[in-house]
């Protein structure tokens, strides 16, 4: 009897972290999930004038829409603040900012092959 009484309490441990688990994920979606288009904008250094890619927000985080080799972690808190780090071999980005439902801006700074480099970037949902 103990025996089916530890599975038993087991087997509702289960459900319910399963359950827990899945108002977690729910409960995570973010009001800035979604398409967004990304233009960033160099102010100092020898990096391009500007870049323009596209993005996705999902449940806080952000990814990268294109490829690669590239190493990219992003977040966006519940009051629109938002940071993301890039980094490709010896090349690095680091960016912070603020969103709003629609529309985002921020700074970055980060190295090239080429020398240290410092912006702007804004950001529409799409």
């Amino acid at each position: 009897m103990i025996r089916h009484s530890a599975a038993t309490i087991l087997f509702v441990a289960t459900i319910a972290a399963a359950a827990l688990t899945q108002a977690t994920y729910v409960r995570a979606a973010s009001k800035y999930d979604g398409a967004w288009s990304i233009v960033i904008t160099t102010r100092t250094g020898p990096c391009s004038a500007a870049y323009r890619f596209s993005g996705q927000i999902w449940n806080g985080f952000i990814y990268y829409g294109g490829g690669g080799p590239i190493n990219f972690n992003g977040r966006v808190r519940s009051n629109g603040a938002a940071w993301v780090t890039v980094s490709s071999g010896s090349n690095y980005a680091v960016a912070r900012g603020r969103l709003t439902v629609g529309l985002g801006s921020g700074t970055w700074r980060g190295k090239s092959a080429d020398g240290y480099c410092t912006g702007t970037w804004s950001a529409m949902r799409v």
